[in-house]
């Protein structure tokens, strides 16, 4: 049985408080000025370069400006949210360690993966600051890797092949998040979707996006699963 296990990690392996939003409007106000932010707007499931482009354009910067400032915003911001992590509670969320222990005791064939938005530089700092090793994960696709979420999943899918040397195909690869988002950015290759409901998004909203298989939370270890492994 191969699996290419693919987990988001805000709302989903983790909570860090707000200590990524925080960060991030620090970041933009030192490279662009004031940003407003926008209402309703959500950072949940985007990921980190469509936020930064998302917020300053509708602050009135044009695209060429944008573009210029990126590198060093996501510099300073990962500098103010390895700030941020020490004053706030940034903790796992249930079930999270005994399921990613029963997925690396499957052998060799299981990958634990992550996909997310995060730059990797944040994704490193949260997930060292709710307990969880970073190296714990074999492969992964972030924003820094591509704006569009839709396109994450094919650059783990082609990290895990180089690592591993077999083809993923289908329900073989399954992404695990806590978004709308998470569970659409996986579609067009055919992918198993477990949705949970640790976020912002409740159980009846993800329940209409059609994931394969959706919880409240990760902590019934068998339940998660089994529902990774089904045929």
């Amino acid at each position: 049985m191969h699996r290419l296990i693919l987990f988001d990690i805000d709302g989903t392996l983790l909570t860090a408080d707000g200590a990524g939003k925080r960060a991030f409007h620090a970041g933009l106000r030192r490279v662009f000025g004031p940003v407003p932010e926008l209402p309703g707007y959500s950072f949940a499931g985007r990921t980190d370069p469509q936020i930064a482009r998302d917020l300053l354009r509708a602050a009135g910067c044009l695209d060429a400006e944008i573009e210029a400032g990126l590198p060093e915003l996501f510099r300073i911001y990962v500098e103010h949210l390895e700030e941020e992590v020490r004053r706030v509670d940034v903790h796992p969320l249930p079930g999270i360690f005994p399921l990613l222990e029963r997925i690396e005791a499957a052998g060799e064939h299981t990958v634990l993966g992550l996909l997310t938005g995060n730059v990797v530089g944040g994704a490193r700092i949260k997930l060292q600051a709710a307990g969880i090793d970073p190296e714990r994960f074999r492969v992964g696709a972030f924003g820094s890797d591509h704006a569009d979420r839709p396109e994450l999943p094919a650059v783990a899918v082609a990290r895990a092949e180089a690592l591993t040397g077999h083809h993923y195909r289908g329900k073989e690869v399954v992404i695990i998040g806590d978004t709308p988002l998470d569970v659409a950015c996986g579609e067009h290759l055919g992918v198993r979707t477990i949705a949970v409901a640790t976020g912002v998004h409740g159980l009846e909203e993800l329940e209409a996006c059609g994931p394969d298989h959706l919880f409240a939370d990760l902590a019934d270890t068998e339940r998660v699963w089994e529902a990774i492994r089904a045929g």
